[in-house]
């Protein structure tokens, strides 16, 4: 059993995670659509094509993993409770990342297509888990 100065600690820096959820949650989706819309154009138009449309691509989708990472830890703190459908657009949005990646071999000559359809569609479940969360 915690201290109650201990405790307020605990839930104070919890309070800020949360605050961090709340903010980061706009960065990622942000982030997301900004990569969707680089991949769409790069797939459009070859001379934008090359490293950077992945990297950004790939930063996108690592701050939506954050992201998801931050709500786990919420969670398992046993301190916040997210609305049930708030956790499943978290969860399809980690599972598409995922499965995104597992594909994108045989996505040769529609990659940047492929990934400019998944960046929109987190962004969409982003969007979704904040109306969800309220």
């Amino acid at each position: 059993m915690l201290a109650p100065s201990a405790a307020s600690a605990v839930l104070g820096s919890l309070a800020w995670l949360r605050g961090f959820h709340v903010w980061w949650a706009w960065v990622a989706i942000g982030a997301n659509a900004l990569a969707g819309i680089v991949a769409l154009v790069a797939w459009r138009f070859r001379p934008w094509r090359g490293r950077w449309v992945w990297v950004v691509t790939g930063v996108a989708e690592g701050m939506m993993m954050l992201q998801v990472a931050v709500g786990v830890a919420l969670v398992a703190s046993k301190d916040y409770v997210a609305p049930r459908f708030h956790m499943f657009y978290g969860f399809v949005a980690f599972l598409t990342v995922g499965l995104a990646y597992s594909y994108h071999r045989q996505m040769r000559g529609r990659r940047e297509m492929f990934y400019g359809f998944v960046g929109l569609f987190v962004m969409g479940l982003g969007i979704r888990a904040v109306l969800q969360a309220g």
